[in-house]
C-alpha cells in the first residue's frame, strides 16, 4: 500500500489531476459544444469519484479531487500548457511522467491500478455525449478523434 506522504507535494499535484486531464484529453481531442462538455465532464467527476479498485493511492487520489470540487477548487489549475502548442500532447505527455512518478514509488498492483483507472476516466468521457451530427441524427458514440485519443492514452499510460 502507498500512501499520500510517500510522494513529494509536487509529485502529489501531478498525480491528483491526472484523473481529470485524462477526460480532459476527450473533451480536446473532438472538441463540442457546451452540452458535451458538460457530459464529458459529469462522466470524468463520475469515473474519478469510483476507482475501479479500492487500492490506497486511488482512493487517496479519488478523495482529494472530490473535495477539491466540493470546495469549489480546480483540480487541474496548476496546468499551464505552453502557449503555441497543442494542448492534447502536452496532457498525454503529462500523464507519462505521472506513471512514471506511481511505477517508482507505487506497488504494482497499484501502478496498475492507477493505469487502469486513467484508461476508465478516459473512456467514461469519450462514452459520455455523442459527437457530430444534427439533433442527434447522425451522431456517433465515439468520433474517431476520440478512438484516436483513447489509444494514445492507453499507451502513454502503459494500459
Amino acid at each position: 500500500m502507498t500512501a499520500k506522504t510517500e510522494f513529494t507535494d509536487e509529485e502529489w499535484v501531478r498525480i491528483r489531476r491526472a484523473p481529470m486531464m485524462a477526460g480532459m484529453a476527450i473533451s480536446l481531442a473532438d472538441p463540442g459544444g457546451p452540452i458535451e462538455l458538460t457530459h464529458e465532464t459529469m462522466a470524468t467527476m463520475k469515473a474519478i469519484s469510483a476507482p475501479p479498485v479500492q487500492e490506497e493511492l486511488l482512493v487517496a487520489v479519488s478523495q482529494d479531487v472530490m473535495a477539491m470540487t466540493q470546495q469549489k477548487q480546480n483540480p487541474v489549475a496548476d496546468f499551464k500548457p505552453d502557449k503555441g502548442t497543442p494542448p492534447g500532447p502536452q496532457i498525454l505527455e503529462e500523464l507519462r511522467g505521472v506513471m512514471g512518478i506511481v511505477r517508482s514509488k507505487a506497488t504494482p498492483a497499484e501502478a496498475d491500478g492507477f493505469a487502469a483507472w486513467m484508461v476508465t476516466v478516459t473512456q467514461a468521457a469519450a462514452d459520455a455525449a455523442k459527437e457530430g451530427g444534427f439533433m442527434g441524427f447522425g451522431a456517433t458514440q465515439v468520433s474517431e478523434g476520440e478512438q484516436a485519443m483513447l489509444a494514445q492514452v492507453k499507451e502513454a499510460v502503459g494500459a
